[in-house]
């Protein structure tokens, strides 16, 4: 590096160069550096002339084709009318180079020479390269073959923050001790004994700095005339303001990719933490205000008023435990009213600051804890970003530092709040999912039994746990019906799809199979009105008034199993619309699962229903399901879904087998679910229903045929009567000596024989006359002077319930009441 010559204003000029008569301009044309020679030249002095434009030293405006590559920024060569001191005019040949820096041309470097001076051109371009040399904005060093210095730019001793003649002869770990000098030292090495040029990417702090900067280190080799190599040269670029880009969009690009995986708050205020303690910050907490699941306008009120309560939803830090947090996650933390975090929720705008702040300072005085940690593991910055989505706070995340010595800067500010805000969006759209999804839970809950009336038939139990978060609410129902006659419908479905409008479905189907069970259809009967019900909401969804529905035309489909069972006669009639075979287990605990037709699933028509009818010993458990504990879970088999429903019902078949005898109705529900269902977290939606037979005692009820003779009306009701009494049911004889009469004279004059009365004594009192007429009667009113017609709205007065049921030989009219409270 060459001496230098001061010079009147305090600016240094090269002293190789001082002779020749050169100056330097900006970029605006202000005369910034000022030689000897250019002094002896014109008569100025460097105090006369530095600061002035360039211009005001010419005698004549020259045209641009005297210097024509000057517009461009390109070395150019002309001859110029300069103006002495004196007045006098002095033509010289100008020579003009460009300099460049990181921002592009930052001036020019003007030689003039007398016309015809000697050596002139020669000067000129050693001049240039020198001052080319001296500042460029890259740290150039040149080395020997034994990796000592001998030379460099003034870049290179600014970064090294040491004179030229002070490192001279030394080698880069000897300037600069460092693992990036080490590397270096290695990588010289390398390309003196290959020839070939490398190239090095490496982060180390300069001399005196704590802030790292990012480098660009180019090694080529110096070979003489002959292609030996004799030295190697370093060319240095400072890329900090680059490698410093290419990492926030790398902590962008992992948040647009991490953060949001699933529709779970807590989840996604992880993922934040995560993702920003990784790169960005070494201790991240994401805490969430009551708001996010509650009442926003009031939170923020109360941060105003003097502190609001957020709960701990995530944090992260470099720190194995996460040392630095004063609060554990899933606690609540008070924010007080002068703390960042509550200026952060009033005004919505993040900020920065430093832990040394007179504001922050008066904060930690009230806050202990949090001073502690700051002490303790030397926190030194922080920045505050309120979770913002459409317009609704919902909490806010904070970032520190203490191992990263770079303190959090304006563009820090930013790329946090960026990813902060892909954040807060994520966990209002799983907080609106989760507020949804509980809504149509719950819905769902309102649909079904919660729980069941004890019945006389069967004991029940019954499981419908909600399939996970991703699958979406689903269309699985069961139901049981009381049935005339003490008998029992269970039913058991499943509606194809999920979402609000499997759920409509759902709905639609458990009503209208409630309400054909009352009529008391058979099972393959009621599967058949179903069917054609199913289709005319298909038909529904065709009609353009419903293209906004969930669901297109023909996409409603359902499966079903009925069954009723008669416990007097202990048999149970079944019939299925494309639905699971049912189970039933024996008394010893052998499982069967009866060969039922499968019929075509509702909504297809035109097909058939068949029923099977069994019968089952006091004891039996009948377990009704839909497919998804049987396909649900790793199988294994890896053989397709019917060797994975074969599974499936392989593992249903030993947990009842298991479990029947000994396990009470809800263990084994829990059972059947453990067992079909590893985690417990169904793929979709479940619905198990379990039902314990239990036959009534041939003393409960009695039976008389009657022959079609109005006498025998008085006979039917003295053995009611007596009946009652053996019974203890004296109480009930008015009321069911009249029922009797009224249904038994019915059946004499408007029915055909065989008739026959039935008494039923259960939970509660049923009267029941069957005839061979499928005839139905129906209630009439009766004017005042017709003689009949009032016995069947007598009974619908006396009585609970009333109705008629066809048989394949005829019909049963009965009347149920309620026991006088003293039985």
């Amino acid at each position: 590096m060459s001496e230098r010559e001061p010079s009147r204003d305090g600016a240094d000029v090269p002293a190789a160069v001082a002779g020749i008569a050169m100056a330097a301009l900006d970029a605006r044309g202000v005369l910034t550096a000022w030689t000897a020679g250019a002094g002896r030249l014109l008569g100025y002095r460097p105090y006369e002339v530095l600061g002035r434009a360039a211009a005001d030293l010419l005698a004549v405006d020259f045209p641009a084709s005297a210097l024509p590559g000057i517009g461009r920024g390109e070395e150019c060569n002309g001859r110029v009318v300069l103006r002495h001191r004196d007045g006098r005019a002095v033509e010289v040949d100008i020579h003009a180079a460009s300099t460049h820096g990181v921002r592009g041309n930052t001036g020019w470097v003007v030689v003039a020479l007398e016309p015809g001076e000697p050596g002139s051109r020669h000067d000129t371009a050693a001049a240039l390269k020198n001052w080319a040399l001296d500042q460029m904005p890259i740290v150039l060093g040149i080395y020997d073959r034994e990796k000592r210095l001998v030379g460099g730019n003034e870049e290179a001793q600014r970064v090294i923050a040491a004179r030229e003649e002070a490192v001279l002869g030394l080698r880069p770990g000897e300037i600069y001790p460092s693992l990036t000098a080490d590397q270096v030292e290695q990588l010289m090495a390398q390309v003196i004994r290959t020839g070939e040029r490398l190239t090095l990417e490496t982060v180390t702090p300069l001399p005196g700095e704590s802030r790292a900067h990012a480098w660009s280190i180019f090694l080529y080799p110096l070979k003489d005339p002959g292609g030996m190599v004799r030295g190697v040269s370093t060319a240095a670029l400072d890329t900090t303001t680059q490698y410093r880009a290419r990492q926030r969009l790398a902590i962008v690009n992992a948040a647009s990719v991490r953060i949001g995986t699933t529709l779970d708050t807590a989840r996604t205020a992880q993922e934040l933490a995560d993702v920003a303690a990784e790169q960005f910050a070494d201790f991240v907490s994401v805490d969430l205000l009551d708001s996010a699941v509650g009442d926003n306008e009031a939170d923020l009120r109360r941060a105003a008023a003097g502190g609001v309560l957020l709960c701990r939803a995530a944090q992260q830090s470099v720190l194995d435990g996460c040392p630095e947090s004063t609060v554990e996650p899933g606690k609540t933390d008070r924010c007080c009213e002068d703390s960042p975090m509550a200026r952060a929720l009033v005004t919505g705008r993040p900020s920065r600051h430093a832990i040394d702040t007179p504001d922050i300072q008066a904060w930690l005085e009230h806050d202990t804890a949090r001073a502690r940690s700051v002490r303790v593991h030397g926190i030194h910055s922080l920045v505050v970003v309120p979770l913002l989505a459409r317009g609704t706070t919902l909490g806010l995340a904070v970032f520190l530092r203490h191992r990263t010595p770079d303190p959090f800067d304006t563009d820090d500010l930013l790329l946090a709040e960026e990813i902060t805000a892909r954040a807060a969006l994520c966990i209002d759209n799983a907080r609106r999912y989760t507020h949804e999804h509980n809504t149509v839970l719950a819905l769902q809950r309102s649909m079904l039994p919660q729980r069941t009336s004890p019945h006389v038939a069967v004991a029940v139990a019954s499981r419908h746990p909600p399939a996970g978060s991703g699958a979406g609410v689903g269309g699985d129902w069961f139901d049981v019906v009381p049935l005339s006659g003490a008998r029992v419908a269970l039913v058991v479905g499943d509606v194809v799809g999920h979402g609000i409008q499997a759920l409509a479905t759902m709905g639609r189907l458990r009503l209208a199979v409630r309400t054909l069970a009352d009529m008391d259809m058979p099972p393959d009967e009621l599967l058949t009105h179903l069917d054609d019900l199913v289709l005319r909401l298909a038909d529904r969804e065709e009609d353009p008034g419903a293209e906004e529905m969930e669901g297109a035309a023909g996409e409603i489909g359902a499966s079903c199993l009925y069954a009723v069972y008669d416990p007097i006669s202990r048999r149970c009639t079944l019939a299925r619309a494309g639905h699971p075979v049912s189970s039933v287990v024996a008394p010893d605990g052998t499982v069967d699962f009866p060969e039922l037709p499968a019929g075509p699933p509702l909504g297809l028509g035109g097909l058939p229903f068949e029923s099977v009818e069994l019968e089952l010993p006091d004891g039996s458990l009948i377990a009704l399901f839909t497919n998804g504990p049987i396909e649900s879970g790793d199988h294994g088999t890896g053989a397709g879904a019917d060797a994975d429903t074969d599974v499936g019902f392989a593992r249903l078949s030993r947990v009842l087998t298991s479990s029947s005898s000994t396990s009470s109705l809800e263990q084994i529900c829990d059972n059947v679910l453990e067992a079909l269902l590893p985690g417990g977290v169904p793929t979709d939606d479940v619905a198990v229903l379990l039902a314990r037979t239990q036959g009534m005692d041939a003393s409960q009820v009695a039976v008389w045929d009657l022959p079609a003779d109005p006498a025998v009306v008085a006979q039917a009701r003295q053995m009611a009567t007596d009946q009652l009494a053996a019974w203890g049911l004296e109480e009930a004889s008015f009321v069911t000596e009249l029922v009797v009469s009224e249904l038994v004279t019915n059946a004499i004059r408007h029915a055909v024989a065989p008739i026959q009365l039935r008494l039923i004594h259960e939970s509660s009192l049923i009267c029941e006359v069957s005839d061979a007429s499928s005839t139905a009667p129906h209630l009439r009113r009766a004017r005042v002077f017709d003689e009949g017609g009032r016995g069947l709205l007598l009974v619908a007065q006396l009585t609970q319930r009333w109705g008629t049921r066809h048989t394949p030989h005829g019909k049963i009219i009965w009347a149920e009441q309620p026991l006088p409270t003293s039985c």
